[in-house]
């Protein structure tokens, strides 16, 4: 094994690479387990690219097929069934894995110097997983999944000038049929999975390995320094460790609960002259779904459900204080899990109807309304923080940041 390992690394420096990138990239050794999402992140789009590989050599892109060849997956295909829900459960997991490694990052001030643009790539590749979420939900062609694709490709029709026309190149047709079909297909299994999110996911490894990755302190330590140790086979074995945790919850939802996170009218086939009575998105699209909702204007809502999203990436201009992690930050540390707690409110009040009264008494758009405020109140708070916050530091504490 050595002779051919030498034979490879004088033509390739192979052995070079994975000592440098892999089993010997210097890493914190005070890092929690929060750190571990970004490796589960890997595992489950691993897992959502070999299922979807699959899953394509049996689906039919056809409008007048695609529901029915679904059905054939789940019912004649050898252990169909099984990579299906490996497939719809794993994108589950994929959206909670994103989230809690962004909320990490917004805890522990992730996006501070020198991660910037470590940031704004994670950004886009939360965006990339969104659109690939999008796009794939469309393709079991069962009636949310229509209803869904038509209300949210009519939001574009709101930009003036250019809406309408690109809602028609978007859909391929003047509604939602088989040409928007065909090409969801086709953008979903081929270029965002392979060349947008691969190469975003590339960089975005890249960009951690210039800058080396944070720590809950938010202290940059020397990558040399006692405070460093190798990713092997220290984080190797933590990542293994809490893959096994995470996985085993994964595969009870894929063996007991697959339908946890399935619209049970999503089992009827697309019927564009039946609408369902509540059109609800997946559960991750949930909370921006309440944003857009929360106001009254169709425009308005669809700006204020991007501006939720683009404004983080406006984070390292907007949080100015000279301390990073939240944990030396009491006040930044209280904002943060407020904004948690109300980004899971959104959650809850995007899975009702606007009219629908909540516990607390009022319609669930007026909850929406507070709720959309608290969110944006967040990012308005952070730039004001520092003039009044008292921050501390190991061994600095009383130290104004």
């Amino acid at each position: 094994m050595a002779r051919y390992l030498d034979w490879i690394d004088k033509r390739l420096p192979l052995s070079e690479f994975i000592e440098k990138h892999i089993t010997g990239y210097p890493t914190p050794k005070n890092i929690n387990y929060f750190w571990n999402f970004g490796s589960v992140l890997g595992v489950f789009f691993v897992i959502q690219v070999v299922t979807g590989v699959w899953l394509a050599m049996y689906y039919k892109p056809d409008e007048a097929l695609a529901f029915d060849s679904v059905q054939h997956i789940m019912r004649d295909v050898h252990y169909g069934w099984l990579i299906r829900y490996l497939h719809a459960v794993g994108a589950t997991g994929i959206f909670f894995a994103l989230y809690v490694h962004m909320g990490r990052g917004l805890y522990y001030g992730s996006y501070k110097g020198p991660r910037e643009l470590l940031w704004w790539i994670g950004l886009l590749i939360f965006l990339g997983f969104m659109a690939e979420a999008f796009m794939g939900y469309l393709l079991p062609w069962g009636q949310m999944s229509f209803w869904g694709a038509t209300v949210i490709t009519n939001l574009f029709t709101a930009i003036p000038f250019v809406g309408q026309g690109l809602t028609v190149w978007l859909r391929g047709d003047f509604a939602v049929g088989d040409a928007t079909l065909t090409r969801f297909y086709s953008l979903h299994t081929t270029l965002f999975p392979f060349a947008i999110l691969g190469g975003l996911i590339v960089l975005h490894l890249s960009a951690l390995h210039r800058v080396g990755s944070g720590n809950p302190e938010g202290i940059e330590y020397d990558k040399k320094g006692p405070e460093m140790v190798p990713f092997s086979p220290y984080f190797i074995t933590k990542d293994a460790w809490f893959l096994s945790l995470v996985l085993t919850v994964f595969l009870y939802f894929v063996f007991f609960r697959p339908d946890a996170f399935m619209e049970p009218v999503n089992n009827e086939p697309a019927n564009p002259l039946k609408t369902p009575l509540h059109i609800v998105p997946e559960w991750y699209f949930l909370p921006f779904y309440a944003i857009l909702r929360s106001i009254p204007d169709k425009l308005g809502g669809a700006i204020a459900m991007g501006a939720s999203i683009f404004i983080l990436a406006l984070l390292p201009f907007i949080d100015r204080s000279k301390v990073r992690s939240g944990r030396h930050r009491p006040i930044k540390k209280v904002l943060t899990w407020v904004f948690f707690l109300n980004f899971i409110l959104l959650g809850y009040i995007g899975l009702y109807p606007p009219d629908f009264i909540s516990p607390v008494g009022v319609r669930m758009y007026v909850l929406g309304m507070v709720a959309t405020i608290i969110y944006f109140l967040y990012f308005a708070l952070l730039p004001v923080l520092p003039y009044f916050e008292r921050t501390t530091e190991p061994g600095k504490d009383g130290r104004r940041g």
